[in-house]
């Protein structure tokens, strides 16, 4: 096992100090958590977590894993990225952050990463905590995602500009669709999009016509929509995400139109009941109430309601029956970001990317071109983009 400390890297190459900052708020927000545990450290192994602790070093190698191919062992006075021999010398000279050594250990040797982290805080695996990996003696998943919800301000600076170049990539390929292309062409220009600005799309739906009306996640499958389409976006850049969804119809659909004023009402309440200080229960109860309001009591059942977001799709699901929940009484904390998405059937679904402040509420998956709805309220939401009227 080779332990190599990483030199400085500049800012201007390949770290931000934005970044840098972000990765010494979360050691300073872990190192709290070890000392109230009275543990020797904690062994973060899955992507999001991963992430947020390095300040989003670690663009994924596959997607879609689980556990990362880089973990970070975080102890009381030292922190250590630990990753396989194939990965180490890019991590060493462009992503591990200043003063963190890094341990490679062969990419074969299936127990290596355990023991290579016991052996940075010089203690059993029993002995250490994580984020949910069973090598681990203390499981602190929740404890872990409790803690990074309030974002630091580096980490909000982060997500609006990440907010403001996923909605840029939804709008503009809605905006030049053509009725009759493939519904895979519109996704191949929002993906080419996000991915020309160092992101990429864990999620990226595009549905419309008949299959917008049938179903609530009309995947693309080369369908050719004429009269309306829906673009639902999960973005993800440096870890953090940020989601949305828009519409664009060439021809009038009330009942889409409906259904959506009725997803926009259910929104607002969710938002303004889940400010800070507030619990997330109270937010469930109002999205639940919203559904009653509008007449469709219960429809929350029939799709994902979203919830906090940030270094996962969802930090967590949670659904207005789960009184039970660990998070329901949790207090929602200044700085959260928020992604919730009621949906009516008939293709009607209402999300964007909020950061609670204070004081506000604040749209951050915007470029400010989008028509908007709701004037008289402190939350106006997009409109339906009407081909040929804009």
């Amino acid at each position: 096992m080779a332990n190599t400390t990483s030199p400085a890297i500049s800012p201007s190459t390949h770290r931000t100090d934005r970044l840098e900052r972000r990765h010494r708020s979360a050691l300073e927000r872990v190192r709290d958590l070890i000392a109230a545990r009275e543990i020797p450290g904690v062994v973060l192994t899955r992507p999001g977590p991963v992430a947020w602790a390095t300040g989003g070093m670690n663009p994924p190698i596959d997607r879609t894993a689980a556990v990362d191919t880089v973990w970070l062992a975080v102890g009381p006075s030292a922190a250590a990225v630990i990753t396989t021999e194939v990965e180490a010398p890019r991590i060493r000279a462009e992503l591990a952050p200043a003063g963190v050594a890094v341990e490679a250990v062969p990419w074969w040797d299936t127990d290596a990463m355990v023991a290579a982290a016991a052996e940075v805080l010089a203690a059993a695996p029993a002995e250490l905590g994580s984020d949910g990996h069973a090598a681990f003696g203390y499981d602190l998943d929740h404890a872990l995602t409790r803690i990074r919800l309030a974002l630091s301000e580096a980490e909000q600076d982060d997500l609006r500009e990440l907010g403001h170049d996923a909605a840029d990539a939804v709008e503009r390929a809605l905006q030049d669709w053509q009725p009759g292309e493939a519904d895979r062409d519109i996704a191949a220009r929002i993906a080419a999009a996000v991915e020309s600005c160092g992101a990429d799309a864990p999620c990226l739906l595009v549905g419309g016509d008949e299959r917008l009306l049938a179903y609530r996640h009309p995947v693309a499958n080369g369908s050719r929509p004429t009269r309306s389409v829906m673009a639902v976006l999960v973005a993800r850049r440096d870890g953090l995400h940020v989601a949305l969804t828009r519409h664009a119809v060439t021809e009038n659909a009330p009942e889409l139109e409906r259904g959506l004023s009725a997803c926009r009402e259910i929104h607002r309440a969710t938002l303004h009941a889940g400010r800070p200080g507030a619990a997330y229960g109270d937010a469930l109860k109002a999205l639940a109430a919203g559904y009653a309001h509008a007449g469709a009591a219960g429809e929350w059942r029939g799709h994902y309601q979203g919830g906090p977001i940030g270094y996962g799709q969802r930090e967590f699901e949670i659904a207005p029956a789960e009184t039970g929940s660990a998070w329901w009484a949790e207090v929602i904390a200044t700085g959260t970001a928020f992604a919730w998405n009621p949906s009516l059937p008939g293709g009607a679904k209402d999300e964007d990317t909020y950061i609670a402040g204070a004081s506000h509420l604040e749209l951050i998956t915007t470029t400010g071109g989008w028509r908007m709805v709701g004037d008289g309220t402190d939350l106006p939401r997009p409109a339906v983009l009407e081909m040929g009227s804009e």
